[in-house]
């Protein structure tokens, strides 16, 4: 397995592209825009540099890996003679089900059909083939480049094969995979997200402000971040996309997103992407100013 194509140049997709190309392996990167693509080849630009800046790679490597990727804004010009697809587009389902058709359809009978998804169903996606014992969950962490972890996803037709070659390749990338069965959220969400919620409901109940919150798991929990900064930089829109899939696919309404995540939604307050969340970014992208709602 040498050749892999990417869906998606946004912050996963360039993600998985560069860690892929930094491991030797031929990239297509696949987006609907050359814009998008530039902004995404930038991106792994600029991670690089800082890699390098570190010592962590050398300037050869950073050519040879900018060497590997090929972008591509047409599914029918980059899917062609890959041995794994990688779909990290938008977290919609409908927008998953229609690429996952199209996948199948272009893509070479033995090639593995994968997705990055964070909670949707791996088994409603791999429906949309004709070859659902090769589709597969990998749910990559962000920023891909430096994150370890990578969530395996069954889906329930998912093979054994298709299950220790994913496995084995997400070694050879230097992470380490874990495997989990397909339920709503996964592992990783399944437990985040209603912290995250749960945090947004302190906050909305008035228990404590946003920097308490956040400095009350930091330092008492030993959290790297705290849980409203954390949510700001992965997306209010993804936190609640997700809790939405969970609170579906339960019933239960312990899933079910606070009020105030989805007034921020509505309002597009959206997190680092926006420009601000619970935290202001307009002027630095660290989580340093409270926004001003919450003063």
């Amino acid at each position: 397995m040498k050749n892999i194509a990417v869906i998606g140049a946004g912050t996963m997709g360039n993600g998985i592209a560069h860690v892929f190309a930094q491991n030797g392996y031929k990239v297509n990167l696949i987006d609907v825009s050359e814009e998008s693509l530039d902004r995404g080849i930038a991106t792994i630009t600029r991670n690089l540099d800082r890699m390098l800046s570190k010592e962590k790679i050398t300037g050869e490597d950073k050519i040879q890996t900018l060497k590997n990727i090929t972008t591509h804004t047409q599914l029918s010009s980059g899917i062609p003679n890959t041995d794994l697809v990688v779909e990290a587009a938008t977290e919609r389902l409908e927008i998953k089900l229609g690429l996952f058709k199209e996948m199948d359809a272009i893509a070479a009978p033995n090639t593995i059909l994968a997705t990055n998804t964070s909670s949707i169903s791996i088994t409603k996606i791999a429906a949309a083939t004709a070859r659902p014992e090769k589709v597969i969950g990998m749910h990559f962490m962000n920023p891909v480049p430096i994150m370890k972890l990578v969530e395996i996803i069954r889906g329930y037709n998912t093979s054994d094969a298709t299950t220790k070659v994913i496995m084995d390749l997400s070694l050879e990338l230097g992470k380490t995979p874990t495997e989990v069965n397909d339920y709503p959220g996964f592992v990783a969400n399944r437990i985040l997200m209603p912290m995250i919620n749960e945090a947004i409901e302190t906050l909305y109940h008035g228990v404590a402000g946003v920097e308490e919150i956040d400095t009350v798991m930091k330092l008492g929990m030993a959290h790297p971040m705290g849980p409203l900064q954390l949510a700001d930089f992965i997306g209010l829109d993804v936190c609640l996309s997700i809790l939405n899939v969970m609170y579906d696919g339960f019933k239960n309404p312990k899933y079910a997103p606070c009020p105030l995540l989805v007034n921020m939604v509505m309002a597009n307050k959206l997190g680092i992407k926006s420009g601000e969340g619970f935290y202001d970014y307009n002027v630095s992208r660290k989580a340093e100013i409270v926004s001003s709602q919450f003063k």
